[in-house]
């Protein structure tokens, strides 16, 4: 016998999809655009979502149509923590970051910028690993330790746009990008740049290291392997006067060959791009709508402040009371509707409690008769004859047929009289011979009935080739 295979549990079998806490807790963002399409600015936005990887939607997809409310309404089931928003306009191109969903928003003017692809085409050693984007990369900040409240909030925008890293539990195999925030105090300008992260190991010279991570060496300008090993030309230029503050000790095994556990190693950074050069115009303090918090180039007063936060609180309770309005409406309209409703309900109980007598009515015509007899037989004693109270039921039948013949015919069998009549006449004359025979009217009717007999004087084509043939030769 063959077992039955049991179904699966609810209880038993836990959800697989559900994703774990690092990755829901970690800030994930949307990069979109808006303003003109220009071939730059998406070329641009792309690049970006390139840099924020994994923790982004790479391929999202975005139409003329979608709102800001879209992408909000969309935000709490993924996750989304931050909003960057790439716009082009006739005086220049912005990138706003908002926090989601309430804000606040900082507005930044781009005056330059470098696409990744030109970036990497302009260096001679063109390094790009692509394991390396599965992993947020690191956020470095410079500069940034101002005391203003805009400094603050700023850095600590750009802090949280990346997730966190435990020093005590991180692991140095998973760190392979860098993403390095200069601010310059004088010009006010932040310049953005991305590299990758390459850990190599130092006081070893050049062969050795091609031997170690497992490369073929070249030996045809040497006569004995041991000139490879220790031949100092073959070092570049920037291996020879290498710095010592970029030498470090690792505390880890990293996955790189040549790197030993508490060795020495110097870290080298590899550009990825893009470039992107950067100014602080304002912050809101709603998402991309509230109260402007600060801005760099326009200073209001307080009296002017007054007058833009009146406006905007009668902004607000003029949009409040519109809302309030809609809502009464739209339970005034339901109301209205399951009245209607009723009404029409009623009406269709009362057609039925009339159709109800109705029927009643014409039950008691017909048992009329009936207490006629019984009323005979009790004053008279006798039996009354069969057609004495047969007379009315037969009125009331004869009735009820011809409404009903006189129904169908003005419904269905509506014919014009007077042409038919015409038709008639016309008949009983020519068959009674009152036209004369050599009278004009005679000649005009055989040559009008000869006429109207014409349509029906058919030439029926020889169906094949063989009776075609036989037609024309005969």
């Amino acid at each position: 016998m063959v077992k039955k295979k049991k179904g699966r549990s609810v209880r038993r079998n836990p959800n697989v999809n559900l994703e774990p806490e690092e990755l829901t807790q970690a800030p994930h963002s949307f990069i979109i655009h808006r303003g003109f399409n220009n071939g730059h600015i998406l070329e641009l936005t792309r690049d970006f979502r390139k840099v924020m990887e994994p923790f982004t939607a790479k391929s999202l997809q975005e139409h003329k149509k979608n709102t800001i409310k879209d992408f909000v309404s969309v935000a709490g089931l993924l996750h989304v923590t931050h909003l960057c928003i790439f716009s082009q306009t006739e005086f220049g191109m912005y990138f706003k970051v908002g926090r989601l969903p309430r804000g606040p928003t900082l507005t930044f003017k781009i005056h330059e910028f470098s696409l990744a692809k030109d970036v990497v085409s302009s260096l001679k050693k063109q390094l790009v690993i692509e394991r390396a984007f599965k992993h947020s990369p690191l956020i470095v900040l410079n500069s940034f330790s101002g005391d203003t409240p805009h400094m603050k909030l700023m850095a600590s925008m750009f802090q949280n746009m990346f997730p966190k890293i435990n020093l005590t539990n991180v692991d140095l195999n998973n760190i392979r990008r860098c993403v390095l925030m200069n601010y310059n105090p004088s010009s006010e300008i932040i310049d953005f740049r991305h590299y990758v992260i390459k850990i190599t190991p130092v006081g070893v010279s050049k062969g050795v290291k091609k031997v170690v991570q497992g490369k073929v060496p070249n030996l045809s300008k040497c006569n004995d392997i041991s000139e490879f090993f220790t031949k100092a030309g073959l070092l570049s230029e920037s291996e020879m006067e290498e710095d010592p503050n970029n030498h470090i000790t690792v505390n880890q095994k990293l996955a790189t060959r040549g790197n030993v556990e508490q060795g020495q190693s110097a870290i080298r950074l590899t550009e990825l791009g893009p470039r992107i050069t950067l100014q602080l115009m304002k912050i809101e303090d709603g998402l991309l709508d509230g109260i402007v918090l600060y801005h760099n180039f326009i200073h209001k007063t307080e009296e002017e402040k007054l007058i833009i936060q009146k406006k905007r609180d009668a902004k607000k309770k003029l949009k409040e009371r519109r809302k309030r309005l809609q809502e009464e409406n739209k339970k005034r309209k339901e109301t209205e509707k399951e009245e209607s409703k009723q009404k029409s309900l009623k009406g269709m109980k009362k057609d039925a409690s009339r159709e109800q007598t109705k029927n009643k009515d014409g039950n008691e015509d017909t048992n009329q008769d009936d207490d006629d007899a019984t009323y005979y037989r009790e004053e008279i004693g006798e039996e009354p004859d069969k057609d004495l109270f047969m007379a009315s039921e037969v009125n009331n039948k004869m009735s009820m047929k011809k409404s009903k013949v006189f129904n169908k015919f003005n419904k269905k069998h509506k014919l014009d009289v007077s042409s038919k009549d015409k038709k008639q006449n016309f008949k009983k004359d020519f068959k009674s011979n009152k036209f004369d025979k050599s009278s004009d009217d005679r000649r005009k009717f055989s040559r009008n009935k000869d006429k109207n007999k014409s349509h029906l004087r058919t030439h029926k084509p020889l169906k094949s080739k063989s009776s075609i043939y036989y037609a024309v030769v005969h």
